[in-house]
């Protein structure tokens, strides 16, 4: 079992708030994902989980028994670190068998643990090699698996891949993914990368200033951010935004003017809102809209267009706004330097933030995601 409860965790330092009012149940068998900018309280939430920092407040519980007081190795907890830390003069067996040998396990019982793990994470061939002639993806592995033959309820990960190239990290990725579907142990997983969370996680928790911003289904939180914050952090090209003035509040549809004085009725319920009150208008990359299909245009100008081949994103400038407005399109668009576009904009499509950048829900419906 690994069922882990927090209610109410904070930490300070010095008196200064680190983590604070962290309210959060995992269920056994879960892949959560902490994510969140630099400074979010993330790693510091996973040491506390991990017994590594102390609990200033709440009360943190692993399947219905409190853990605050109990020390690092007592907790039936395994953490993979960013570095790998492995024993130069061992053999990835000696290695992945020694916390098993300081805590006296029987030498069959090493033996076997080791063997399976190794069979798991596909280094049975690799067992007698030394660190120094494994590949970075390798040595992660064998990371994990010092951490698996322990055997433990709930596995945390600190940013495992960030030492790694970025094919790398892709491979490990779905090396992780694949553990856990094999496992079904509960996972927390650390990370400063939206792309790592979105292709991981069963749900997310997304961390701002030492507390949760959000926490649900990766397209839950794509779909329908419940904050600006959580809409820019989530998503890659971040979303675009517009600055607009709310015209027509309502429970189903929200008109807004933008700057160039076309009108929008946003599918949000605004009733939050005020008439005349400046807001903010999100828009993804993938949801432009042909011109002839929209209930608003901007003209904008074309500055980049990179070509990754199965998409082209063409990063363009609108009169008026400082930042630039990026379009996801077909791989195979043809874009001339300098090219003056058309961005058609459908309320159906749209995002709208408020004054204190809290999302007005959306009123659509998108198969297979919950809100």
């Amino acid at each position: 079992m690994g069922r882990l409860t927090l209610s109410g965790i904070g930490k300070d330092y010095d008196g200064v708030e680190i983590s604070r009012n962290i309210d959060l149940t995992i269920e056994d068998g879960e892949f959560v994902v902490f994510v969140g900018p630099s400074g979010c309280g993330k790693s510091t939430l996973l040491r506390m989980i991990a017994g590594l920092e102390d609990i200033t407040h709440g009360e943190m519980c692993l399947d219905g028994e409190r853990i605050n007081e109990i020390p690092p190795q007592e907790r039936d907890i395994g953490m993979v670190f960013q570095s790998y830390a492995l024993y130069p003069h061992m053999s990835v067996a000696e290695n992945m068998a020694f916390g098993l040998k300081l805590a006296r396990t029987d030498k069959d019982e090493i033996r076997n643990r080791v063997t399976h793990a190794a069979g798991i994470l596909q280094l049975s061939e690799l067992l007698e090699r030394r660190p120094k002639d494994l590949s970075g993806g390798q040595r992660q592995r064998v990371a994990i698996g010092r951490t698996l033959v322990k055997e433990p309820a709930v596995f945390l990960f600190d940013e495992p891949l960030s030492n790694l190239d970025a094919s790398l990290r892709v491979e490990m990725r779905v090396q992780i993914a694949e553990l856990h579907q094999r496992l079904g142990a509960t996972m927390i997983y650390v990370t400063h990368d939206q792309v790592e969370a979105m292709t991981l996680a069963d749900r997310i928790v997304l961390l701002s200033g030492g507390s949760i911003a959000q926490v649900g289904a990766p397209l839950t939180l794509y779909h329908f951010p419940e904050s600006l914050e959580v809409a820019e952090f989530i998503g890659s090209p971040r979303i675009n935004t517009l600055p607009v003035t709310v015209i027509d509040p309502g429970p189903h549809r929200t008109g807004v003017q933008l700057a160039n004085g076309d009108t929008l009725a946003v599918a949000v319920d605004g009733r939050g809102l005020s008439s005349g009150d400046q807001a903010t208008l999100g828009v993804r990359a993938e949801d432009f809209v042909a011109p002839g299909h929209a209930e608003a245009t901007l003209q904008a100008r074309l500055t980049v267009a990179e070509k990754l081949g199965y998409e082209t994103l063409a990063h363009l400038q609108v009169d008026g706004l400082e930042s630039a407005i990026t379009q996801r399109l077909d791989g195979l668009a043809h874009l001339e330097e300098h090219q003056v576009v058309s961005l058609g904009l459908a309320g159906e499509h749209c995002h709208l933030f408020g004054p204190d950048g809290r999302a007005c829900p959306r009123q659509v419906e998108i198969p297979g995601i919950s809100r």
